[in-house]
């Protein structure tokens, strides 16, 4: 059986990663494979990343208020690119407001701060598949 593969990206200028590190952590002890970016990615170099590494599932934590921009280029290059099995989820500061507009626009989930990570490796089963 081939491991999930998870890309964790931390798009734009946010400068905090604790929560995604967490999210990290909690998918490779559930024994996904986890790609993660660092700070300060471009949604470009995120797209490029996940196609390089054949990844299942990307993973953008977004605290900065950007997460309209941020998911719609994301979402954008990948369809312009022809992907269009790659889940694409979120976390961070994203209000519940915005939900409805990032899942028309292709976003699989949102997570918010302390939500339980049990919840995510869940979802990530579920969507991506045993």
């Amino acid at each position: 059986m081939l491991k999930k593969r998870i890309l964790i990206a931390k798009p734009g200028l946010d400068g905090h990663d604790r929560g995604a590190k967490i999210v990290a952590r909690a998918l490779r002890n559930a024994g996904m494979e986890v790609i993660y970016t660092g700070l300060h990615q471009t949604p470009k170099h995120i797209v490029n990343t996940a196609i390089d590494e054949d990844v299942d599932a990307i993973g953008l934590s977004v605290l900065s208020g950007a997460h309209k921009t941020v998911f719609a280029k994301v979402t954008s290059l990948l369809k312009e690119k022809g992907v269009e099995d790659l889940l694409v989820f979120g976390g961070g500061t994203i209000p519940k407001k915005d939900w409805n507009l990032l899942k028309a626009m292709g976003v699989g989930e949102i997570f918010t701060p302390g939500t339980d990570t049990q919840s995510i490796i869940d979802y990530l089963n579920n969507a991506i598949g045993k």
